[in-house]
């Protein structure tokens, strides 16, 4: 059997994009003679499309697609994602579907047994999980079908469905297809692998992986759709990051030949993540132009530099907003990149603007010494002035916050935690300063002395980062346990951490929420990225 694997980027909600995509791809398959095409999970409607699927209309559309794709699978055989409804009376709406196309219609459907409800995943609110399944039969092989985390199921309770490979491994498939959505985190690749190899194992037959490409706001897809047989062994992995078509043949329960995966850095893996995350915001939303303050820092010379390789330097505005405090040296960086890139710049200095609203709050603050107030009086005059920039123009305005700065509250709301998406919130600091360098890696276009000086915000004389907080690589490795690894402050004590440092950042952490409930969505590129995957309550008294 000659199968065409299609990793495609879907739009949400884009039906003729969607529908012209697939409908190409299966053309193509026919044209090569392939017997069945395989595409990714709810690659009708596009995933995950949250409250669009309690939309009557956009499942009625769903439906009308999928038919019209059918009457093209005429001389080849398709698997496809898409939602479908449950015509019982009781449970949830919807299925997450993988539909089985062949001689022009729908022959059936496997739906969704294992609904991730975890991190980014909602899949309780909207599907109702499939309790008993059996393989498919194609063109004379038998194919154990699955949808994404019916395959994830070894640290599950599944006591709802039991072990769903055993069931299928018991009718001895010839091959598995696990249609899938999987999200991109620089540790998913190699888990994700362990855990098809598992399922290999279970049913002694190799296995086709499909994942999609792609970003939807904060949720990226990577791709990297795998063939394995059944010894394990990677045959074939697509393209990460882009789209991709390829072709494999099945011989006898089994796949010829044996390849390997790529092993990109984790900072690699991120700055790809982080370039099509940004691109995709922009095509799918229909914004041309961005515009980001540039400081002369580091945070701010990796978001202008990744929204330069993304969008082109003519589509990004860098405003410099010198205030009286803002080094020489500052400012000569913050241009050295600008020289570096051509990216348009202005400079505003904000020095008037700042004396301005000191001068009318002066009989209200009448008596008291000058504090943080007046550090956010900078920090919020450069915000009003980013988005006049981006009213008038219609610029998207970038966010430069860093994942360390998010977690503790070190950013000036309606300031410099303006933005309608932040590129590295989800980066720590120590990693930024990592992927500074992958981005001078051929050339320098991050100014090396804006990699080498000590971080500063500079809204005050001498001020470093320091100042207000633990050394950086300290402050990362207690953070990424605690959010990341979800560990409690208990926990942190028993691997030796100090008791008053782990329980500082602790409440740095949990008084920091009402600030990250209002941030621009983050591109998630972690295991654990604030946002829709990590929930906290905004009053609590619970912090160890």
């Amino acid at each position: 059997m000659k199968i065409a694997i299609a990793q495609l980027n879907y739009h949400i909600g884009h039906f003729e994009s969607n529908e012209s995509k697939i409908i190409d791809a299966i053309n193509k398959a026919k044209n090569e003679h392939a017997e069945l095409i395989i595409f990714a999970e709810l690659a009708i409607g596009g995933y995950p499309a949250k409250d669009l699927l309690r939309n009557d209309i956009f499942i009625q559309q769903c439906e009308q697609s999928l038919q019209r794709i059918a009457s093209q699978c005429d001389t080849i055989d398709c698997i496809i994602g898409c939602p479908t409804k449950n015509v019982d009376q009781e449970g949830k709406p919807l299925f997450n579907s993988a539909a089985v196309l062949s001689k022009g219609k729908i022959q059936e459907y496997r739906h969704k047994s294992l609904l991730p409800d975890y991190d980014v995943f909602d899949e309780y609110r909207y599907f109702e999980p499939n309790k008993a399944t059996n393989c498919v039969q194609l063109n004379g092989k038998k194919i154990a079908l699955t949808v994404c985390e019916d395959l994830w199921d070894d640290d599950k309770d599944n006591s709802y469905v039991g072990d769903l490979m055993a069931e299928l491994a018991a009718e001895n498939p010839d091959i598995i297809i696990n249609i899938a959505a999987s999200p991109f985190s620089y540790i998913q690749h190699e888990e994700r692998i362990q855990v098809l190899r598992n399922n290999i194992k279970k049913a002694n037959a190799p296995l086709i992986y499909v994942n999609q490409i792609g970003a939807h706001t904060d949720i990226i897809f990577d791709g990297r759709s795998l063939v394995l047989n059944k010894n394990g062994d990677i045959v074939k992995e697509l393209a990460k990051f882009a789209e991709d078509f390829q072709y494999v043949d099945f011989e006898n329960s089994d796949f010829a030949g044996k390849g390997s995966t790529t092993n990109d850095t984790e900072i690699a893996l991120i700055h790809q993540a982080l370039i099509l995350g940004l691109r995709d915001y922009f095509s799918k939303s229909g914004f041309k132009k961005a515009v980001l303050g540039l400081s002369g820092g580091i945070d701010s010379a990796i978001v202008a530099a990744l929204a330069i390789e993304a969008l082109g330097a003519k589509n990004v505005l860098a405003v410099l907003m010198p205030s009286i405090y803002s080094s020489d040296h500052s400012i000569k960086d913050a241009l050295d990149l600008v020289t570096n890139t051509g990216c348009e710049h202005l400079i505003l200095p904000i020095k008037d603007i700042a004396s301005s609203f000191e001068n009318t709050l002066s009989e209200a603050f009448a008596g008291l010494q000058a504090n943080l107030t007046e550090e956010n009086i900078q920090a919020r005059t450069r915000g009003t002035l980013l988005m006049a920039i981006s009213n008038k123009f219609g610029h998207i305005l970038l966010n430069t916050s860093n994942k360390s700065e998010a977690a503790v509250g070190y950013g000036t709301l309606y300031g410099d935690m303006a933005g309608s998406l932040s590129l590295i919130g989800d980066v720590y600091k120590t990693q930024a300063f990592e992927l500074a360098k992958y981005i001078n890696r051929d050339r320098e276009i991050i100014p090396i002395n804006t990699i080498v000086k000590p971080p500063s915000a500079e809204l005050r004389p001498d001020q470093k980062d320091s100042d207000s907080l633990p050394e950086y690589d300290v402050l990362d490795s207690i953070l990424y346990l605690l959010i990341e690894k979800e560990k409690s402050g208990q926990e942190l004590l028993s691997l030796g951490f100090d008791e008053s440092l782990v329980l500082r950042i602790a409440k740095l952490l949990h008084n920091a929420e009402f600030k990250r409930f209002q941030a621009p969505p983050i591109l998630r590129v972690s295991p654990k990225a604030f946002g829709t995957g990590r929930q906290m309550p905004l009053v609590s008294k619970f912090i160890f």
